[in-house]
């Protein structure tokens, strides 16, 4: 999955089914992918529903996308933005789409964005069906960007409590197993990269820290060490699990 600060992103939200107060939170998180070249907001603009994202679509440069609701059953607004999608799919200008929403609807659209090679992020509050989000090549939870003003994540920040954690646990050791040289280190990025392969929602701020490495530091089952990659290059931090130990490291 490309991470390139490079890539040429189609940012597309769902303003019916999102809130605008996540806006500039979820631009800031989408930033660390790449540059988002379209953002459209779709929704139908005429109703009261959406009167608070004006000062959002002005401030972020946000186009929004009329689309009024013809009935009430049948969601419009889902419609007009897999089309567009598609269009901007076939344009081959794009490495790759955000989709801002917590519908189901959108599955088959970033499974399709997927086939054609490229990567899709997904973005929707905790309630977001899964299958959308295993569809989607990441997911982040909307709750995990907007800080105190949204729920609060799981805090977890007593290791007693992480080390209870099973799932947790066995996710951490199998990325960690997986991407591990045969004195089982393994550098920090690419165990990041298999947990989002595998599980396209994990995200280390769910369990109330930042950064990977600050989580499983908290776990304390796990050695960390930086190791120095020559002048003016950034240091590798590398992951061990601490059964992997030598009898002589104790």
């Amino acid at each position: 999955m490309a991470t390139d600060n490079d890539a040429k992103l189609a940012v597309l939200i769902d303003a019916d089914n999102a809130q605008p107060r996540i806006i500039e939170a979820l631009l800031a998180e989408i930033a660390k992918y790449g540059t988002a070249h379209v953002r459209r907001a779709y929704g139908d603009w005429t109703g009261p529903n959406l009167k608070g994202w004006k000062d959002e679509l002005l401030a972020q440069s946000i186009q929004p996308m009329q689309q009024f609701a013809y009935t009430n059953r049948k969601n419009s607004t889902d419609s007009a933005m897999i089309i567009d999608a598609m269009d901007l799919l076939y344009t081959g200008r794009f490495d790759g789409f955000c989709i801002l929403s917590s519908d189901s609807d959108f599955t088959r659209l970033a499974s399709r964005i997927r086939e054609s090679g490229l990567t899709v992020y997904g973005f929707g509050e905790r309630k977001t069906p899964k299958a959308f989000v295993a569809a989607c090549d990441k997911f982040i939870y909307t709750e995990n960007l907007t800080g105190p003003t949204a729920p609060e994540p799981v805090q977890l920040s007593a290791a007693a409590q992480l080390r209870n954690n099973a799932a947790l646990l066995n996710q951490l050791r199998n990325a960690v197993e997986a991407a591990s040289d045969d004195d089982g280190w393994a550098t920090l990025s690419h165990v990041g990269q298999i947990l989002t392969n595998q599980s396209p929602d994990f995200d280390s701020r769910t369990y109330g820290y930042s950064k990977l490495s600050d989580l499983i530091t908290a776990i304390n089952l796990f050695d960390l060490e930086r190791r120095d990659t020559g002048a003016g290059k950034k240091a590798l931090i590398l992951v061990r699990d601490k059964r992997r130990r030598t009898k002589k490291e104790g």
